[in-house]
């Protein structure tokens, strides 16, 4: 599932665009947002499917092997251990992983060169050959075996990263958040039945706080910037990167308008932001920046929290 802060991260993008616009469309642009969102959710599945028809590969090339006019005594006899992993095998079961290929039209059939290409690859890796010669056999190692493979074979592969930017150009942003679905995924595998992570932690709740921080910024777009400029008058403002007015602007909103976020926590989320996508001193100064606007709000007692330890302190 994607945390808040991919939420807030995947909305500046998205904010970013529309004010480049001069006469943009809120409603598409919302919408464009949540498609965008729901993408991600075709990666985590396109990637879970790689190990699926990787797990298929290896079947192949086992009976491949086999069938050798002159086989060798390791094709007759082949270490197994990759095609009897737990979770590979729970994840070709899996129903629920069924479905979503068929509902969202993935597969990776046309790429079987590709899917191939990675399999001889991840065999001739030290991380394959240390788990096949390891002498365990437990669903711990099997779970730590193919997220060293998701996160550091898979994640890190320069044509499968080319791959998925021919089949949507935003993956490209994206894979961080598919990948770290795709190790919860494992992670919370126990024995028997390999479910799937949902898209959102709680869909109603996130999708009201995506849709208000988005309106919201929008909404109070001019409002906010004179906010901004009132507390950077050694600054004109279009000496400021422009990342950090937006972020600064998707922060007020949210100290104004999301009334079960702690004011501390949008603070320190917007400044780990601008350390990612702004500039070095961005941290610094959308900080000292916040910290007077916060003052200022507070005084005018317009942050208005709720809910248990939100209302003092906040």
């Amino acid at each position: 599932m994607l945390n808040r802060r991919y939420l807030r991260i995947k909305t500046m993008q998205t904010l970013y665009s529309y004010f480049q616009q001069d006469k943009a469309d809120i409603g598409f642009y919302e919408k464009e947002l949540f498609k965008s969102l729901d993408k991600i959710y075709d990666l985590y599945i396109y990637v879970l499917a790689l190990f699926n028809d990787i797990h298929h590969t290896a079947h192949l090339v086992i009976e491949e092997n086999k069938n050798k006019r002159l086989p060798s005594k390791e094709d007759l006899d082949p270490n197994l251990k990759f095609i009897n992993n737990s979770l590979l095998v729970a994840l070709s079961h899996s129903s629920e992983l069924k479905k979503e290929l068929a509902n969202r039209k993935i597969s990776w059939q046309n790429d079987f060169d590709l899917v191939r290409k990675l399999y001889t690859e991840l065999r001739a890796t030290e991380t394959y050959k240390a788990y096949m010669a390891s002498p365990e056999q437990s669903v711990r190692e099997d779970k730590q075996f193919l997220i060293t493979v998701a996160t550091e074979f898979l994640y890190e592969h320069e044509l499968l990263n080319h791959v998925f930017e021919e089949k949507n150009m935003h993956w490209a942003d994206d894979t961080f958040g598919a990948f770290s679905m795709v190790s919860r995924t494992f992670e919370a595998y126990t024995s028997g039945t390999l479910h799937l992570q949902p898209l959102y932690k709680d869909a109603e709740d996130d999708k009201n706080f995506i849709s208000v921080l988005f309106r919201k910024t929008i909404a109070g777009d001019k409002e906010y910037e004179t906010l901004i400029d009132q507390k950077t008058k050694n600054w004109e403002l279009d000496r400021i990167a422009s990342m950090d007015i937006l972020l600064m602007k998707m922060a007020i909103a949210e100290f104004l308008n999301v009334s079960n976020v702690p004011v501390k926590v949008s603070l320190n989320e917007y400044i780990d932001i601008s350390k990612e996508y702004s500039t070095p001193n961005s941290k610094t100064f959308i900080n000292g920046v916040l910290d007077k606007i916060i003052s200022e709000l507070k005084q005018g007692n317009r942050i208005q929290k709720t809910g248990r330890g939100l209302m003092e302190g906040n």
